[in-house]
């Protein structure tokens, strides 16, 4: 980075005239995915451009996440005091209100390259302008769209004396985008780079820390300060857990973790930490559900049932809160090392992370450094904690403290003894636990980020998504890092050829976007010992009835056949790596729900792929989700199946009032039900005593008008019927 410093500002509009007087009147904004948006900088930038039609603006970037607002009166009442709590002063993004009402001046474009999943269905502007790109792509993507303006939210903090911008959240595309940016500038092209301080955003170390000098402006006022967006823990059901379950006996020991955000992300997350501390009851619930009966040769063979002695590393391009906990519980803590000699002894245990003689002793016997140490040796000794800060290398010599002084050279009897008597560090330094692209979850992660010391900090590695999505560009550190790799994702159908769609509908709607899902999918077919797990519901429901998401064939696809590996529904595991096309629809249909798997094995034999006389074996036909739920009901009732696994924003009563809404939603959207819920509203007598906190909490204590009695009524049914009064 050129050796300046950043123009300060402590008003954004003064900020947004600079940005124009050096870019002009068009400009191309690239902002960071989820919650590392300047929120104030944005905003003061579109309302200038929506003022002054002049003016153009071009907006690059993914997952813009809004305040939950609700659809319906009966939502708003349940929300508004939540969001208030929870989400405090965040400020939305004005245009994706607008863009969300159908205001967007025409002098605006708005593409992102990845949808907070569900948010831009039906909404053509965002569905003509979404790009289709790989995460570790969308660098290279956004320079080709033309960007000139980057903007990114900061932490800022002094370390070492010195004053440094941390990426916090969002390192992932702006690591790369930064030199990309200068080379632009090298060839001509008009460039800003903005970085606004936030006091709410987490300072992360390592690669997200970045020279103040990296950016042209910087805006700092604490008025600009914003609560980040919080997304808050979903309810974990039973068939989130029974995938959760099976997920979590694929992964090895001493391996490697991928998971993503949301219930399934949570319930693997729980189910490894009671693998981890109940581990006698973990296995009987293995044993109890028939899970080891089904897939105990898979799961001896790829993963295990015993807890975690050696740990875990995580390496997702997307830090969820789960980690943290698994950080917290001593699950996540096999550390890595940027360093492939000292990568690989590990590896081998031909060392361990206590550092003594015999650590030493492997380094010279296998030459990771030679016995006559120079500058450079002596850097990497110290760098990695096998040398402590008393030594330094002066003109071939090693001085230990203020008094010793010895050749540097260990062939000597006398230097070897000095070193190994005062000279030894006791641990290895600059492990990493856990490596992340961006991240974003609860507040009570953001806090727990922040409030962490800095020790505990450094084993986090926030970098680029070049480095964490593929292989590419240091593949044997990679490979020896992410050893056992388990890549856990989740998806939206399966084609009972094992083909994946994860981001789209056939029809060309996108859902949310590709992201690092194929990326990691081909990681795990190209790293020994690593696997793709793709999670699903075996069926979705909708306002038209109950649909099978094992599916015969669909008209899109975003992990092709050829990358099938394993895919597990709340049904069970099916392992289609290497497997033929006939013995792929057999596991597929064994972990499908069984209300459609007949219709499903039909097709099949009407393809020919699979024998004539072919039969579902019996004991895979009674896959019900009423099944499931008698199942896990003991365990439900001894409290190790909790709604909410890693904690929750829902007060006691909003969780309940949250299952009464949702039940009333659905019942009122079927057909067969609406007259029912009605009937049986309007027939429910007086309002019980139990249920006037939940209709306070509602306003809805005292109704007014027609309206809002029939919706008290609606209510207080959906309670009794809930066993909640």
């Amino acid at each position: 980075m050129p050796a300046k410093s950043p123009i300060y500002y402590e008003d954004v509009e003064s900020c947004v005239e600079e940005v124009i007087s050096r870019v002009g009147q068009r400009i191309v904004l690239g902002i960071p995915l989820g919650i590392g948006k300047p929120n104030p900088l944005v905003n003061a930038i579109y309302r200038r451009v929506k003022t002054d039609p002049v003016l153009r603006l071009k907006i690059v970037t993914a997952i813009t996440v809004e305040v939950p607002k609700g659809s319906s009166d009966m939502e708003r009442r349940f929300l508004e005091p939540f969001v208030a709590r929870v989400f405090g002063n965040y400020p939305d993004l004005e245009y994706a209100v607008d863009l969300r009402l159908g205001r967007l001046p025409p002098n605006v474009e708005v593409a992102e390259f990845f949808f907070k999943p569900g948010g831009y269905l039906n909404v053509p502007m965002q569905q003509q302008n979404y790009i289709s790109t790989n995460y570790t792509h969308a660098a290279r993507d956004l320079m080709e769209s033309g960007i000139n303006v980057l903007a990114q939210l900061v932490a800022a903090r002094e370390v070492a004396g010195e004053l440094r911008f941390s990426l916090g959240s969002n390192p992932d595309v702006t690591l790369d985008l930064l030199p990309m940016v200068e080379e632009a500038r090298r060839q001509g092209r008009s460039m800003v780079t903005v970085a606004e301080v936030n006091r709410e955003m987490p300072f992360m170390y390592h690669d997200a820390m970045v020279d103040p000098a990296a950016f042209d402006l910087t805006i700092d006022h604490p008025r600009y300060d914003f609560r980040l967006f919080g997304a808050p823990n979903m309810p974990v059901d039973s068939a989130d857990y029974m995938l959760g379950l099976h997920a979590s006996a694929l992964i090895r020991d001493g391996g490697t973790l991928q998971i993503g955000i949301g219930c399934l992300g949570d319930a693997i997350v729980h189910f490894c930490r009671l693998r981890q501390q109940q581990n006698a009851r973990y296995q009987q619930m293995l044993s109890d559900l028939q899970i080891l009966d089904r897939s105990g040769d898979l799961i001896r063979r790829v993963g295990g049932v015993g807890p975690f002695e050696q740990g875990l590393y995580g390496s997702s391009e997307m830090f969820v809160n789960g980690f943290l906990f698994l950080y917290q519980d001593g699950i996540l803590k096999r550390r890595v090392y940027d360093s492939i000699p000292l990568q690989r002894l590990l590896n081998e245990r031909a060392i361990t992370e206590a550092v003594d003689e015999q650590t030493l002793r492997v380094l010279l016997d296998r030459g990771v450094v030679p016995a006559r140490l120079s500058g450079a040796d002596v850097g990497f000794l110290r760098k990695f904690g096998i040398f402590n800060d008393r030594v330094r290398y002066e003109d071939e010599y090693l001085a230990i403290g203020e008094t010793l002084r010895v050749p540097a050279d260990l062939d000597q009897a006398e230097s070897y003894r000095a070193i190994v008597a005062h000279g030894l560090g006791r641990q290895l330094e600059g492990g990493i636990a856990m490596h992340g692209g961006f991240f974003m979850g609860p507040q009570s992660f953001y806090q727990a980020l922040r409030a962490m010391p800095e020790a505990e900090s450094q084993r986090i590695g926030m970098t680029t998504v070049q480095r964490v999505n593929h292989l590419y560009g240091n593949e044997e550190l990679a490979v020896l890092q992410r050893r056992d790799a388990r890549f856990i994702n989740t998806t939206l159908m399966v084609t009972l050829l094992g083909a994946a769609v994860s981001d789209a509908l056939e029809n060309g709607q996108v859902i949310s976007g590709v992201g690092g899902q194929y990326n990691f999918v081909a990681m795990a077919h190209e790293l020994p010992g690593a696997r793709s797990i793709l999670m699903l519901r075996s069926t979705r429901e909708s306002g038209s009835g109950i649909t099978s998401n094992i599916v015969w064939n669909y008209g899109h696809t975003t992990i092709p056949r050829h990358l099938r590996d394993i895919v597990v529904t709340e049904y069970g595991i099916a392992d289609l790596r290497g497997r033929s096309d006939r013995e792929v629809i057999c596991a597929l249909l064994n972990i499908a729900d069984s209300r459609f798997q007949t219709d499903l094995l039909d097709k099949a034999k009407r393809a020919g792929k699979i024998p004539p006389d072919y039969q579902i074996p019996p004991h895979h036909r009674q896959n019900t989700p009423g099944q499931i739920q008698a199942r896990l009901a003991p365990y439900r009732e001894m409290g190790l199946l909790p709604d909410f696994p890693l904690g929750t924003d829902f007060t006691e009563e909003e969780m309940v009032l949250g299952q009464v809404l949702k039940g009333l939603k659905t019942r009122l959207a079927t057909k067969g039900d609406l007259m029912k819920t009605i009937v049986r509203a309007m027939t429910a007598g007086t309002t019980p005593e139990a249920a006037k906190h939940y209709l306070a909490r509602l306003g809805l204590d005292r109704p007014v008008g027609q309206k809002e009695k029939m919706i008290q009524k609606l209510i207080v049914a959906e309670l009794r019927a809930g066993g909640h009064v």
